[in-house]
């Protein structure tokens, strides 16, 4: 059943904590914020918290916003970082599946709806090299030319395994190790010149390389983050460099994220609405030639206002194709988990979705108001999360092509949106439906964690007018169902009658900062502040053991 009221913690903080986390608790309860919350299947307790080091300048912190990545390294022979010649490209391209790739939301500047309305970092972005540039590509190998150099302000994991939390603050890559009782990093990676905006990490990533990181001048990188971890010099170790200084795309790199199904191939998304296709380095000549990789000039945009997709001349190229897909910032991206379909949410209010095999839009539709900042899928690829500046979640169907459901319980702007696929819905002896139950959460500047149940066979349609009938109550397609949307469509929002309404299971004041990051994991929910703090809510069950490397593996379960 749908939760209809809003169910907040209200228990007192218990004795005893782990000592990992016993300062960070009083803190919390100096601030009026509990350390765990009550679900049906049980209570949620904070575990510990990541941050950044407590010397970090608080002029730091204000610009970019903080985005959380989970990374599991498997424990495979490499050698040391120390021995191990700068990585060259890879001729060979191969299938693969991809691992889970936990993203969050990203903030992207727009005035509110009245909300509480916080500023944010930069503009459009707009590029005026994104219509003709040239693209060029480069291997870091003993250092960046862009002022890139890393410091360790921990110990460095030796043997490069476990399970680490990777996340940005200013212009700071940090990479925690999960397990560790250590608050503070074991290593930063700083770009002196750019911040780090966005990053993706592939736990099945079979040529070394598995991370991704987007910086706010348009630079895309690609390294091992093994490599990185063993690493004890100030460089950053084996690097791939695209769209070296912006040369193609000057403009903010938004969102970026490896292809599922597709071994080393990943895509970036950029504030000009422009998103670019790579392919994994695999040039037949010297990457670092005056030449460069080929030539990677597009067609100009003729209407900046339609989606059209461009391919490089040169099969040297890379990137191998440009999407235009809106007129404006890309907000947020997020691949179905076979690879098949790409959501985008836009600064314009647009969610789009696309058959990216094909390289078509299959549908699409606009917030209730204002940009949309997050979208997530479920694991089966049947419904979209989308979060945005009108306060609101919003369930799509892809069977339906249009929203079947929207949740209102945030105060302020919704900046990550996520589908608990670990979480598995009770079941009773006499139950013998078949009835798929979904948990999601959302996170937003309220500093709140929403937790909610979805079950598509119990909605209740809100108040329809068939024609020449009387209002009345439904539990059958509405009227804003039974239309037929044709492929290719964006709709306008829908009228908030046609629409059932959602509340909220769970709703927990997590942090004192805005919020800008959830990720859910097999034991663990994470949650992310605007400002770099990091905290682990452990699941019922699960709160006196350690984070396992099962953490960022496939969800155990898919809901059908």
């Amino acid at each position: 059943m749908i939760n209809t009221t809003t169910a907040a913690a209200t228990t007192t903080n218990t004795a005893s904590q782990p000592s990992a986390s016993s300062s960070s608790n009083t803190a919390a309860q100096s601030l009026g914020l509990k350390n765990f919350f009550k679900t049906p299947e049980g209570r949620y307790k904070l575990h510990q918290d990541k941050t950044h080091p407590s010397s970090l300048l608080p002029y730091a912190l204000a610009k970019s916003i903080t985005q959380i990545t989970l990374a599991h390294i498997k424990d495979q022979p490499v050698q040391a970082a120390t021995n191990t010649p700068p990585l060259q490209p890879n001729s060979s391209y191969s299938v693969a599946s991809s691992g889970v790739r936990y993203v969050t939301s990203k903030f992207l500047g727009s005035s509110g709806n009245g909300s509480r309305m916080l500023g944010f970092v930069g503009g459009n972005g707009t590029s005026s090299k994104a219509n003709g540039g040239t693209s060029k590509s480069s291997h870091v190998g003993g250092g960046l030319t862009n002022g890139v150099n890393n410091s360790t302000p921990g110990s460095n994991t030796p043997d490069g395994k476990g399970t680490f939390l990777i996340f940005n603050v200013g212009d700071t890559l940090y990479i925690s190790e999960l397990n560790s009782e250590e608050k503070d990093p074991i290593k930063s990676i700083t770009f002196g010149n750019s911040n780090p905006i966005c990053h993706a990490f592939d736990s099945k990533a079979k040529e070394g390389h598995d991370l991704l990181i987007g910086l706010n001048s348009g630079d895309v990188y690609s390294v091992s983050l093994r490599l990185q971890l063993q690493d004890v010099g100030k460089k950053l170790v084996g690097a791939h460099h695209y769209n070296k200084d912006g040369t193609l795309n000057n403009s903010r790199c938004t969102s970026i994220s490896w292809i599922p199904e597709r071994e080393g191939a990943f895509v970036a998304a950029h504030a000009d609405g422009n998103l670019y296709v790579y392919e994994k380095a695999s040039f037949n000549f010297n990457i670092n030639s005056k030449d460069g990789p080929g030539d990677s000039t597009f067609p100009v945009i003729k209407d900046q206002t339609q989606f059209s997709v461009a391919h490089a001349r040169s099969s040297k190229s890379n990137p191998i194709a440009r999407w235009h897909i809106c007129q404006g910032p890309i907000n947020a991206i997020s691949f179905s988990a076979d690879g098949r379909h790409l959501a985008t949410a836009g600064r314009d209010g647009y969610l789009r979705v696309f058959d990216f095999l094909n390289e078509r839009l299959i549908c699409g539709g606009k917030s209730y108001y204002g940009a949309l900042l997050c979208c997530a899928w479920s694991a089966d690829g049947k419904y979209i999360l989308t979060g945005g500046e009108d306060d609101l979640v919003q369930v799509w169907s892809m069977e339906d092509r249009k929203v079947v459901a929207w949740g209102e319980g945030h105060n302020s702007w919704v900046s990550g949106v996520a589908f608990d696929s670990y979480w598995s819905p009770p079941t009773s002896e006499d139950d013998e439906s078949e009835n798929a139950v979904y948990r999601f959460g959302s996170v937003g500047q309220d500093t709140q964690l929403l937790l909610w149940d979805l079950v598509m066979d119990e909605l209740v349609v809100p108040l329809r007018r068939p024609p020449g009938g009387s209002p009345t109550y439904s539990r059958t397609q509405s009227s804003h169902w039974d239309n037929v949307v044709p492929v290719g469509t964006l709709q306008p929002a829908p009228s908030t009658k046609d629409v059932p309404k959602l509340a909220p299971l769970v709703a927990h004041r997590v942090h004192s900062e805005p919020l800008s990051g959830l990720v859910f994991s097999q034991e663990s929910i994470f949650t992310a502040s605007r400002d770099g703090h990091v905290k682990i809510w452990m699941r019922p069950g699960s709160s006196d053991c350690q984070v396992s490397s099962s953490d960022s593996c496939t969800p155990v379960k898919s809901l059908k």
